[in-house]
């Protein structure tokens, strides 16, 4: 799979060793992400990796911030984004099952690298259920302003 990128300073320490990881597990990587260890504004990355999902340039996309949350806040404005903020493997593998998340957003500040990498191998391994009930629930989420 093709997994969009993107990181602010935040994730600055993890960034290369994620990158490396997801690339270990047979995914292909596109780096939107901030490669220096300078204050940067996290939108401007978060837009252009949840575009290239969008757009279906990516598969998925694996976004990190500080909290996670902000990365979440900005991917989720992209018309067809579903992003999730996850912090541990059942969290992240129940936004695959029940919500067909395609954005996977991580607090690099709140988790060690060892579980960042358990977070998003859960993730992408964990295929979307195709219950009728949660594409229901996915089909009223409104859509994205970008």
């Amino acid at each position: 799979m093709k997994i969009a990128f993107a990181n602010d300073h935040a994730a600055y320490d993890v960034r290369q060793a994620l990158i490396d990881y997801i690339k270990s597990l047979g995914h292909s990587v596109k780096d939107f992400g901030w490669s220096q260890n300078t204050s940067c504004d996290y939108p401007d990355y978060a837009i252009p990796a949840s575009e290239s999902v969008a757009k279906g340039e990516s598969d998925f996309g694996v976004l990190l911030c500080g909290s996670g949350i902000g990365m979440c806040i900005v991917a989720n404005k992209v018309k067809g984004i579903r992003a999730a903020l996850c912090w541990n493997e059942e969290v992240a593998k129940l936004s695959r099952l029940h919500n067909n998340a395609n954005v996977l957003c991580l607090p690099a500040r709140f988790l060690t690298l060892e579980e960042l990498k358990k977070v998003i191998a859960a993730w992408l391994s964990t295929p979307f259920s195709n219950e009728a009930r949660h594409q229901n629930r996915i089909n009223k989420i409104p859509q994205g302003v970008i």
